[in-house]
């Protein structure tokens, strides 16, 4: 099983797709092809989408059974322990958040406080 979702693709790429695949609901594409097709049809999606995202998930033998790639995505597969994961961007990440100096906050914050302000640590 094959599941492609794209998100602010040009609309012939959608066209194109929906020669091997069906299109379920707008932008989400589902079928069984070839795993020779299924790459060939990735490479064209990285090549067409222009501004756009693009998500290719597929069965495969490993121990969650499934595998995914992603195309201009701001979220990214990450392997942790053999198992693939998506990692988030996190807006409050403490390298955008801690001051130049990399110090931590001033004394007396809860630890809470430090959390939010600063993330997990």
């Amino acid at each position: 099983m094959t599941v492609i979702v794209l998100t602010n693709c040009p609309a012939g790429l959608r066209g194109f797709l929906t020669r091997w695949l069906l299109e379920i609901s707008a932008g989400v594409f589902v079928g069984n092809p070839s795993a020779r097709i299924r790459d060939v049809l990735w490479e064209e999606v990285q090549q067409y989408a222009g501004q756009g995202r693009a998500l290719l998930a597929h069965t495969t033998n490993n121990e969650q059974g499934f595998i995914f790639r992603t195309h201009d995505h701001a979220w990214h597969p990450a392997d942790h322990e053999g198992v693939t994961l998506i990692r988030r961007p996190d807006p409050n990440a403490p390298s955008q958040r801690t001051s130049t100096t990399g110090q931590s906050p001033p004394p007396g914050w809860s630890r809470a406080a430090k959390r939010r302000r600063f993330g997990r640590g």
